[in-house]
């Protein structure tokens, strides 16, 4: 089992597919061809392919890149510690950061249709000159050209909506069981049936953040108005407002547990939603006398601020409830701060795609000049200004994403050595007598096993990522009092006129790196979409990612294991009534294993082995998200197979390693005999049948090997 090609997994040209169908499917070689490479005599083998579920549509895979901060906010809440007192609490704080990334979508959306062209472009001749497609709008007055250009916020939040919707088509027909009542105890629970239920809960939040967004483009078009005079423009703006109040307090209820109640909350909230929605877009399209003055949208620029800085203050509160003492023995990964770490990362990454966004359309609209506050407009150009929390945005996620890579290199140099150490033991060990023709090779070999352990010194990076954002987000009070950093490098400097000039290059600067960044992750999405290797590379990243059901941000891509467990479930249960199953896993495949195997019943568990290799199980999963595959999970697990499991690793493997340690959580003798090492290279030496030396396998293949054979007859032996 694993997420390559069904041909590479069986290591066999010519297979078919038994079951399952194009997305994931389960595959055979095709009889009268041969057996499977690595086959053992008398089992027959069968491959799971799930790759194409995040890499078989390029549409898919192209709109993951572009749902990047939703899919981070979503993965958030499952790198919280393993403090169940607090879930809830989590699970709040995340929904309700998630919350403002919708808002901030949208928000990106206003400033460039109603405050860059309709409210700064549209007004000024030589800003339409020669561009036709304007050229129109100028001929409305600014209340009809404000609510025709509303429709694009709304028909851009229908789009992601619709992104995650076309995604999910492939997962349609393998819903899992509806929820047993132990799921509401414990959620939490990767055996709980319905913990992979990915339809219920994005469903809920899907119209709450409609909701949302709606009322976020209301408020703004019609505090855009000229602040709505009368009566009937200000009960609509407190409407507005009042209708995001009620999705953020909706984010904080738990959800229904059945789709009825769901449903009766929703239609409701849903017919508000359009209701109000039309209103304020009627009662902009008949305001008169409305000016367009110099300047940006009135409102608009504290409404991103007054975002910004609501993310901060969410930021700072989930890392201080976070930083509490957590169980004794965790092991998880940041001192338990992956969940904000990662939060930190989402809103980091919108602000750039919004920065990113607002100013190159500032950029095309003004003709090619700097939009910025001490900048001279050139004649006859419309004075663009985006809003200066834009530009603090645009700094944080620079300064962050440059810091976390100082820390990267540093964290690297000073572990250099610390790792060579660990390196040169296992090398001593595994290769006591070298012959001075192999002595380069030991070397390539140590530093192959000393690369391998990087991914243990990644902490020092993540935290000062977080840190940085934090701090970055925290200036974004500077903007809420009317300062950006010109502004306040100039009242901080003894020199103004220098200070200021330099700063103000410094901002464009990192705005042109930060959108770069960001224009290089769309060209990314667009290769994607063309060739399907890159589509294969970004998947694999991907799988990390999606791995997880949607309950924070609907607009995520969907969870591809809401359709593999399930399915692996059902068709191992369906081998199982027929003989013994040895299931196989690779990778991350190995996590579907392990999750496929909690699901299964114990009738049908008595009937099946396991043999991971390679897994990231251990050495990821249980520091990542303790509160789902911890220690104690996988012993309960080698507990219910009544310890039928075997897990083969390499200390030149950059991804797996062994599951349990001399400090395993669980006492029991047969989680000493799970985990079997394997020496690589095999020699050093160049065997006198050959002509090059034994290669380097680190991560892939494991069934080749003589010790797989071994223990895939060990483990069928054992069933039964």
């Amino acid at each position: 089992m694993s997420g390559g090609t069904a041909e590479k997994i069986l290591d066999h040209p010519i297979v078919v597919r038994v079951a399952g169908d194009r997305h994931a499917g389960f595959y055979r070689p095709r009889p009268g061809v041969g057996a499977a490479g690595g086959a053992t005599a008398g089992i027959a083998v069968e491959a799971y392919r799930w790759g194409a579920l995040t890499a078989g549509a390029a549409v898919r895979t192209a709109s993951m890149l572009l749902l990047l901060p939703f899919m981070l906010s979503n993965l958030a809440i499952r790198l919280r510690p393993a403090s169940t007192g607090r879930s809830r609490l989590f699970r709040v704080l995340c929904r309700l950061l998630a919350g403002t990334l919708t808002a901030a979508f949208v928000l990106s959306v206003i400033g460039v249709t109603l405050d860059l062209v309709a409210w700064q472009c549209v007004p000024y001749d030589g800003c339409r000159a020669d561009r036709p497609y304007l050229s129109w709008l100028g001929d409305l007055p600014a209340g009809p050209r404000l609510a025709l250009l509303s429709l694009v916020p709304l028909v851009a939040l229908r789009v992601v909506w619709g992104i995650g919707a076309r995604s999910a088509r492939a997962l349609e027909g393998f819903r899992p069981p509806q929820p047993h009542p132990e799921a509401a105890r414990a959620p939490d629970r990767l055996d709980v049936s319905g913990f992979w239920d990915d339809e219920r809960t994005p469903a809920w939040l899907r119209q709450i953040h409609v909701a949302i967004g709606a009322g976020t483009l209301d408020a703004s078009l019609l505090a855009g108005i000229s602040a709505p005079d009368g009566v009937a423009g200000r009960v609509l703006f407190a409407a507005a407002v009042g209708l995001i109040g009620c999705g953020a307090a909706l984010l904080c209820l738990p959800v229904p547990a059945t789709r009825r109640r769901v449903r009766r909350v929703l239609r409701p909230l849903s017919a508000a939603t359009i209701g109000l929605t039309a209103l304020s877009l009627g009662y902009a399209a008949l305001a008169r006398g409305v000016q367009s003055l110099p300047g940006q949208l009135p409102g608009y620029e504290g409404a991103v601020g007054a975002l910004l800085g609501a993310q901060g203050v969410l930021l700072v509160v989930l890392a201080l409830v976070t930083m509490a003492p957590r169980a004794p023995g965790s092991r998880s990964v940041l001192a338990g701060l992956g969940m904000p770490v990662v939060a930190a990362a989402s809103v980091t990454v919108a602000g750039a795609f919004a920065a990113t966004l607002v100013f190159r359309v500032a950029d095309f609209l003004d003709r090619g000049s700097l939009p910025g506050p001490i900048w001279p407009d050139p004649p006859g150009v419309a004075p663009l200004d985006p809003p200066v929390a834009y530009w603090w945005a645009a700094l944080a996620g620079l300064s962050a994403l440059l810091i976390a890579t100082g820390a990267a290199s540093l964290t690297l140099v000073i572990s250099r050595r610390r790792r060579g150490r660990r390196a040169a033991r296992i090398v001593e060990r595994d290769y006591p007598d070298v012959t001075p023709r192999a002595a380069s090779r030991r070397e390539v070999v140590r530093e192959t096993i000393a690369r391998s352990h990087v991914t243990d010194e990644l902490g020092p990076i993540l935290v000062t990522f977080f840190v940085m954002s934090s701090v970055g987000l925290a200036t974004i009070a500077f903007d809420l009092i009317g300062i950006g950093p010109t502004q306040l490098v100039a009242r901080l400097s003894r020199d103004p006129a220098q200070t200021t000039l330099l700063t103000a290059y410094v901002t464009d600067g990192g705005v042109w790196l930060i959108s770069l960044l960001v224009i290089g992750l769309m060209i990314l999405a667009f290769r994607s979409y063309r060739s399907a290797e890159t589509r294969r590379t970004v998947a694999a990243l991907w799988d990390l990612g999606d791995f997880w059901p949607r309950t924070v941000h609907p607009f995520a891509p969907p969870c591809y294991a809401a359709r593999a467990v399930p399915e692996l479930a059902e068709r191992v249960s369906a081998l199982a009534a027929r003989g013994k199953v040895v299931v196989s896993a690779h990778s991350h495949g190995s996590v579907l294993a392990a999750a496929t195997i909690l699901q299964l019943p114990p009738d049908v568990r008595r009937r099946v082995a396991l043999l991971t290799h390679g897994s990231p199980l251990s050495r990821l999963y249980t520091r990542l998200y303790p509160a789902y595959l911890s220690a104690q999970t996988l012993c309960d697990l080698g507990d219910r197979l009544d310890w039928r499991w075997r897990n083969l690793w390499r200390d030149t493997d950059p991804v797996g390693g062994l599951i349990f340690d001399h400090s395993a959580a669980c006492d029991a003798s047969g989680a000493r005999s799970v985990d079997l090492r394997l020496r690589d290279p095999s020699s050093l030496d160049i065997d006198p049948m050959d002509t090059v030396p034994p290669p380097l396998e680190r991560h892939w293949p494991y069934h080749t090997q003589e010790t797989y054979q071994i223990a895939v007859r060990q483990l069928a032996d054992r069933i039964g």
